[in-house]
């Protein structure tokens, strides 16, 4: 969640406001035009403090944020190499794609997961579809820690705010 209003920098807002579930708003109003939509997001910048703005034409503006601007929707496990070497790729809402990084991954303390994306400076939030499907590959620990297992290994994913 980000910082109340009166402790923004000087910016002015963008008046988008950003759901967990990845929609973006404007005014209240659900933005709906796609083409209007991926050039916002990908004008988004996230300050070194964990604000979010939008960067259109030299005009900065900030985005109220509930949890992350980017969401996992899928993903796909796959063999992308004659080795053999199995990749995990994640569908985001601004129509692009990565290789997870299992070393990004994340858990919070209510069981939501999350990755870093777009050079791991951006945290992605996983939709509950992609959550499912990432699920297949995890298994408990003795502990009660929980690994990702690929390509033989263990990655833990480790548990803390976002």
């Amino acid at each position: 969640m980000t910082e109340p209003v009166e402790n923004k920098p000087s910016l002015p807002p963008c008046m988008i406001f950003v759901g967990k579930d990845g929609k973006w708003y404007h005014e209240g109003a659900e933005i709906i035009h796609r083409p209007i939509f991926l050039w916002l997001i990908q004008s988004l910048e996230k300050t070194e403090d964990g604000l979010y703005i939008v960067n259109l034409n030299n005009q900065r503006c900030f985005l109220e944020v509930e949890d992350t601007p980017l969401v996992v929707q899928r993903v796909e496990r796959s063999r992308e190499d004659p080795a053999g070497t199995e990749r995990i790729r994640i569908y985001l809402n601004d129509d692009s794609e990565a290789i997870l990084n299992p070393e990004t991954l994340w858990g919070s303390p209510e069981n939501v997961l999350y990755c870093l994306v777009k050079n791991s400076k951006i945290p992605a939030r996983f939709l509950r579809p992609a959550y499912y499907q990432l699920a297949e590959f995890i298994e408990e620990g003795e502990g009660g820690e929980f690994y990702l297992l690929l390509n033989q290994q263990k990655y833990q994913i480790r548990t803390m705010e976002k």
